[in-house]
Parts: structure tokens; sequence; C-alpha cells
């Protein structure tokens, strides 16, 4: 069976019922015929939309005729007037079929289309490749539409940021110093008097609370806050459960 209705030599449309895939997903079969690869005439192939593989049946091979040789790592098949033949190679639990085409045959198709040449440029936005073909400076490309508005779904992935968490109306601790939020953020463009270019910011959650400290360097950044614990639990009574920071190299070392 196979999804592509150009292997076909003869088609037949019917309604021949479903074919179950993985995944539970089932496709409809719309035709019965005849293929032809290389010199290999295949029957009674189904065309089955939605298959994006060619699955060609042993046993179907064995009830016309053909003798079939499996051996590791390869398999091959001849027919009983020996004019048939093939040879296929094992990758993982399956053996893809290697047949030679006939002197007749062409299998190499050219397609024009803006997203391919995308894709082969290496993703290069559609206004580069416009400015390109129009100046003719890659040889083979041809002068299309490019547009700007053209989807790409691998594009939209590689720019695609976490969403936003939704905000929380109503607090989510019970008491002071049960959840502190903090941050560092530096350095300024211009450093205070004092030489400070760092500033750290503390926020308790349950009241809101904000302290800001001042530092010369990242580095200070835990002998501030050390500080800090042992000067805010002596003055609330309640100890520091939980801390939430954005795992900067402040915090983490």
């Amino acid at each position: 069976m196979t999804g592509d209705s150009n292997y076909f030599i003869k088609l037949v449309q019917v309604n021949g019922g479903k074919v179950s895939f993985g995944g539970n997903i089932k496709g409809k079969i719309v035709g019965f015929g005849t293929v032809k690869i290389g010199n290999l005439t295949i029957s009674n192939v189904s065309l089955v939309e939605g298959l994006n593989y060619n699955l060609l049946s042993i046993s179907q091979l064995c009830d016309a005729g053909f003798r079939i040789n499996f051996q590791e790592g390869i398999c091959s098949g001849t027919s009983k007037d020996s004019t048939q033949s093939f040879m296929g190679r094992r990758h993982g639990n399956i053996y893809l079929l290697d047949v030679k085409p006939d002197e007749s045959q062409c299998l190499i198709s050219i397609q024009d289309e803006a997203n391919l040449w995308h894709r082969k440029l290496g993703h290069v936005n559609m206004k580069q490749i416009a400015k390109i073909s129009v100046n003719k400076l890659v040889r083979g490309l041809p002068i299309l539409s490019y547009q700007k508005s053209d989807l790409c779904t691998p594009c939209i992935l590689g720019k695609q940021v976490r969403n936003s968490f939704k905000p929380i109306n109503q607090v989510s601790t019970n008491r002071v110093l049960q959840l502190l939020h903090m941050d560092l953020f530096g350095p300024t463009r211009t450093q205070s008097i004092g030489g400070k270019k760092y500033c750290l910011v503390i926020v308790d959650d349950y009241s809101r609370f904000t302290w800001v400290y001042f530092l010369a360097s990242k580095f200070e950044t835990f002998s501030y806050f050390k500080k800090f614990a042992k000067k805010v639990q002596n003055e609330k009574g309640y100890v520091i459960s939980s801390i939430r920071t954005d795992h900067g190299g402040e915090f983490e070392n």
C-alpha cells in the first residue's frame, strides 16, 4: 500500500474501506492498481489516504511467485522467471527496498516555491531572499514572489518565547518572610558617588514590602543577603522559608 498516486501505472478508484495506522488513526482506501518501480511490477497495491510510507507485503510477493531470501542486514527477492528482482537493506526493524530505475525513468523533479527556497537557504527571511533573487546573487535561484507574510513553522517555534504567568489577585502566602522574591540588576550606565553599580531588590510576597540594597559588585550579593537575613528575622520574629530568584550566577554560586 502507498499514499502516493504517482507510483501507479494502472489505478482504479474504489471505496475500499479503511486501514488502521499506529495511534488508532485510520486511512481510507481510495484505489487499487499496479505499481512499477525499476524492473519490479507490483499488482494489487492499495492507495490509502494519509499514508506517508510505502509498505510492501512479503506474503503477497510469495503468493505472486517471488522467492524471498532474508539474511543479516539484507534481503532479496526474485520472480519465477528471474525477470524481476529487488534488494533491501535493514534499517532498525524494517527493510527498505532498493531498486534500480529503468533507463527510461526520470526520478528528478524540480519544484520552485518561496517556502522551499527559504528552507534551502537556512531559513533566511523572505525580504533578504527577494533582494538576492532580484540582484541575481545566487545561481539557480528563481525569481519568485517572496512575501514577508509567508509563515514558516520552524521559524515561529525558534522565535517563540514562554508565555507570561497570569497575574494572581490573591496572596498565596500566610505570613511575612514565608517567600521572598529577589533580583539583581546592573551594572548601571552611571555609577553612584560611592561607586555602586548594582541594585539588589528583595520583595516579601505576603506584605509586598520591598528592600533595596546598592552594591559595587555582584559578588557582594551573598554577604549583603546574610546581613539582611539576620536583621529581618530578628525584627519580624519569623524564619525565611523560601526564596525565589531567576537562578542567576550571583544567587547560585
